[in-house]
């Protein structure tokens, strides 16, 4: 018998081998660096890094598989009591250098609980992909959300508009009444049912991972050669904030590794290397920056 655990951890090892390998050819120039770590509760991963690249600023594409009990936070947050746990996947973000090719970040999970018996008492998957550019090309957009469209058909036809709408209901920066992007697919605590089966579950999940590269690459190939002025680098630093904003204040991928005493440099190394806070700062009226901006102010359908 295959435990599903093992079996996901097998496979993200081998997608993190994938998308590396793919993102290092992309680039040209810079490669990727490998850490491995260890949690003393119990535990690891291997983070890989790019920096400083001829396409990528700065990116990473990282696999972990934790264990242990359950910190009280989260024993509060699911509330439960007196749990172990073991939670592992991919995560991975890419801040191109080019203005003109978006940001994008992916992650793919699983997680089980356990009573002290060590008998399975929950277990779920959750993931997703999605998209924030600096310049708003439409046919970028378009492209990314039909690849996910299409990843997730075969399960579904409502799942594409559900996890889309998922997506813009999560990466939604409420301090700002803005998104912090322009969404893709988010999912979270999906569970076996009598309907649907832990195996069928694994199946979507590996769907969409697989997706990925489609997803994006073209997109950088597209975009990563053409020519930008130092006003729209600046732009670009200065929309980076609002992804480092979301990332501290919102997201629960980043809480839940501080939580349960995850490596600091690998939760944080989805922040970029050089952002900006102007204060009150306002794009040009009818400028493309401007044109961003209206986009972020609503959700809008692109498949």
């Amino acid at each position: 018998m295959i435990i599903m655990r093992d079996k996901f951890y097998k496979y993200i090892e081998q997608l993190q081998d994938r998308i590396t390998e793919r993102l290092k050819s992309l680039d040209g120039t810079a490669s990727f660096s490998q850490d491995i770590w260890e949690r003393k509760e119990g535990g690891g991963g291997r983070t890989r890094v790019i920096e400083n690249g001829s396409v990528f600023e700065k990116g990473g594409v990282n696999i972990s598989a934790v264990y242990g009990d359950l910190p009280e936070a989260m024993q509060n947050y699911f509330n439960v009591q007196d749990c172990d746990f073991f939670a592992c996947g991919i995560s991975l973000v890419l801040h191109p250098k080019n203005p003109m090719v978006p940001t994008v970040h992916a992650n793919f999970r699983y997680f089980e609980m356990y009573n002290r018996q060590g008998k399975v008492i929950d277990q779920w998957f959750g993931g997703g992909q999605d998209l924030t550019p600096y310049y708003l090309f439409e046919e970028d957009v378009k492209h990314f959300h039909a690849v996910s469209k299409q990843a997730c058909d075969p399960f579904g036809e409502n799942l594409y508009a559900d996890y889309k709408a998922n997506c813009d209901r999560y990466f939604w920066n409420s301090h700002r009444e803005e998104a912090r992007g322009v969404g893709g697919l988010f999912f979270d605590y999906l569970k076996p049912t009598s309907m649907r089966s832990l195996d069928k579950i694994y199946d979507f999940v590996t769907h969409v991972g697989d997706s990925f590269l489609e997803a994006y690459v073209p997109i950088v190939e597209r975009r990563k050669d053409i020519e930008y002025s130092k006003k729209q680098r600046n732009w670009q630093e200065i929309r980076r904030g609002r992804y480092v904003e979301f990332n501290l204040v919102h997201d629960k991928g980043t809480l839940f590794g501080l939580k349960t005493n995850g490596r600091i440099e690998s939760i944080l190394m989805s922040l970029p290397p050089h952002v900006q806070w102007q204060y009150n700062y306002h794009p040009e009226p009818d400028s493309e920056e401007e044109k961003l901006v209206q986009v972020l102010g609503e959700p809008k359908e692109w498949a």
